[in-house]
């Protein structure tokens, strides 16, 4: 028999139309409830949440009256029937009073194990709700600490076999961030954690999931492995550094073309007494040359345009895994422009396109917290994605030079 009521109310410093689009639109809801999601906002539309760690729920759209009120079924793992959420706003003196119940909520042994659950998490999605509305700052990124590793894969058979561990699932390192807690636990480029703190960790969601219960400061179990040596390591979480945050587009774009030319400066001395021929050449079977990196690199800076296009329009995609090995891709590159110092054109010319692209970002959009947290978040980040591949074309050269 249903018989219990959840509700939760909060007054936000936002417009109510900004809030009923955070409730509303797919995008916007990850960016503050769940890790996926689906919405349909109109009668009878799909409504589907997922979290990193496994809880999801699935339910259909009851009512929509923007931009007052949202009502939706809800069903959960492990819940023995639907429940319904409603979702009331009213604008007052230019806040929104936000005001949710979930009812429908039964007795017996699995709504009970259900109902704490359904609490804690309503609880701390509206707090980072209120958080991203009225400071930008996602909660889940700034309390979630870092290991400190860069390069990341998730492992595959090749490369299990490649690196000689007697396992099938783990996330293979790259390398480490020099003062954070991996370099500080002793762990290496090419070791194989398979878990942290007691929890698995063969994906990237499932790493997430694992430091979402974390804090920084937090010492925890780290169990890798080593090519055939499995190793236990304690390692103390670190702090999340956060850029600064821009307050216009022009001083978006100018922190840009700064963090720009810093990675071109490093590229060219790497790069400068390399041959044609040292960075056409794999290091090993399955393993990129420099161009291939180059090329991977052009081709993740030129989609972040799009991607800062989708983030402006609460737009943004959603992907379960993606490939970091896309052999192919990087070949249409290569095969268009050929000689390394092209590749290394075309990366700057990306980067220019970028930071004019954030020059025009209209000011209205930078009096969004939201809007102007996610942008310094998203593009201002350091080490950055070419820097993280800096040792890799080193490696590449100098493998290239031995063989």
């Amino acid at each position: 028999m249903a018989n219990k009521t959840l509700t939760f109310a909060r007054t936000i410093k936002a417009p109510v139309a900004e809030v009923y689009r955070l409730f509303t639109r797919a995008s916007a809801l990850r960016q503050w409830m769940c890790d996926a999601a689906q919405f349909e906002a109109r009668k009878g539309g799909r409504a589907y949440f997922a979290w990193n760690d496994g809880y999801q729920a699935v339910g259909t759209v009851g009512k929509i009256d923007a931009p007052k009120t949202v009502a939706y079924s809800w069903r959960g793992n492990g819940e023995p029937a639907a429940s319904q959420v409603k979702i009331t706003l009213k604008a007052k003196n230019g806040a929104t009073q936000v005001a949710v119940t979930h009812s429908g909520l039964g007795s017996g042994k699995a709504w009970a194990l259900a109902v704490p659950g359904l609490e804690s998490g309503w609880a701390s999605g509206l707090e980072n709700l209120q958080s991203i509305l009225e400071t930008g700052e996602d909660l889940r990124i700034v309390r979630r600490p870092m290991l400190g590793i860069v390069g990341m894969n998730v492992l595959d058979g090749e490369t299990a076999q490649k690196l000689g561990v007697p396992v099938k699932e783990g996330i293979a390192v790259g390398g480490t961030v020099p003062g954070m807690g991996a370099e500080a636990a002793g762990l290496l480029g090419s070791d194989v954690i398979i878990s942290i703190g007691g929890k698995k960790t063969n994906t990237f969601q499932s790493l997430t999931g694992a430091l979402s219960i974390r804090h920084a400061g937090d010492t925890v179990p780290v169990v890798f492995y080593r090519g055939k040596e499995k190793l236990t390591k304690p390692m103390t979480l670190s702090r999340r550094p956060l850029p600064t945050m821009p307050t216009n587009g022009a001083e978006l774009a100018a922190s840009l073309r700064a963090i720009h030319e810093r990675e071109m400066a490093t590229l060219t001395d790497v790069l400068k007494d390399a041959t044609e021929a040292e960075t056409s050449r794999r290091p090993a079977e399955g393993e990129w040359s420099v161009k291939e990196i180059l090329a991977h690199i052009l081709t993740n800076e030129r989609a972040a345009p799009d991607t800062i296009a989708e983030l402006l329009t609460d737009s943004g995609r959603w992907y379960d895994d993606f490939d970091n090995e896309n052999f192919a891709r990087n070949a249409g590159a290569i095969a268009v422009y050929g000689a390394t110092a092209e590749l290394v054109n075309q990366i700057r010319a990306a980067h220019a396109e970028l930071e004019a692209m954030c020059a025009a970002i209209p000011a209205a959009t930078f009096a969004s917290p939201r809007l102007a947290w996610q942008l310094g978040f998203g593009l201002l980040q350091s080490p950055t994605h070419i820097e993280t591949h800096v040792a890799q074309i080193r490696a590449a050269i100098e493998a290239a030079r031995q063989a």
